[in-house]
């Protein structure tokens, strides 16, 4: 077994202190940028993998939609929580066991109720995904509060 290539500089642990669905993905990784919305990553890992011996299109289908909201969340200040209303995925190319996958996010519109962004997913210069994602502002529940949402 091939010892993990190193994560890139710049980047930084996301979500670190999580037992949700996001933490058995990951781990997931972030990078501030000077020059636009930060950009989230991952290393594909064996537990990544369909059957076909690829990235399952589920885990890349989910980081483009944990990019998506925790863009539009920094853009809105976090004011409210944005829940996924619509999040349409096309694939390009498939990533493969040891691939670094960036999420790149641009903004359509933020508004105080629904917000539109676009995600794109690369290995290195390969753009592999786009997804198309709607948002809508909710109201966050309690810590605690047992309810599923």
């Amino acid at each position: 077994m091939l010892s993990p290539a190193p994560i890139p500089d710049g980047f930084e642990p996301a979500f670190v202190d999580t037992d949700t669905f996001i933490g058995l993905c990951g781990p997931l990784y972030v990078r501030e940028r000077d020059d636009g919305p930060p950009v989230l990553a991952m290393r594909i890992a064996d537990k990544h993998l369909n059957l076909r011996g690829i990235a399952h299109g589920g885990l890349l289908a989910t980081l483009a939609d944990t990019a998506l909201g925790y863009v539009l969340n920094r853009a809105r200040g976090a004011q409210l929580s944005l829940v996924t209303a619509s999040l349409t995925t096309d694939f390009a190319e498939a990533a493969r066991l040891g691939d670094w996958v960036e999420a790149y996010v641009d903004i359509q519109r933020v508004g105080s109720r629904m917000a539109f962004a676009n995600a794109y997913l690369h290995v290195g210069e390969r753009r592999i995904l786009r997804a198309s994602g709607v948002f809508a502002a909710v109201t966050p529940l309690p810590q605690g509060s047992g309810t599923d949402g």
